[in-house]
């Protein structure tokens, strides 16, 4: 009878120590994922900084040149006023 009770705790104590094993394995690769995705997620905002940059340049060039071309219509209209 000690025989089985004996079997009986060592089998729990295995089945416990495995599945002890089996928490920590997956609590490591759940931390090695939000750390990937941790530097995945600053990568992209990193990215997207600038883009933003960039597209703020792009539009000041943009209204700068169409700043430029209202000027040159405008002295055109004044001189073809002149003319008429």
């Amino acid at each position: 009878m000690v025989e089985i009770y004996a079997a009986i705790l060592g089998a729990t104590i295995g089945i416990a120590g495995a599945s002890a094993s089996n928490f920590g394995k997956r609590n490591s690769q759940a931390h090695e994922s939000i750390i990937r995705l941790t530097v995945a997620v600053e990568n992209i905002s990193e990215k997207l900084e600038e883009l933003h940059t960039d597209m703020k340049q792009d539009r000041k060039e943009i209204y700068d040149r169409l700043s430029l071309h209202e000027n040159r219509l405008t002295m055109l209209e004044g001189r073809s006023l002149h003319k008429n």
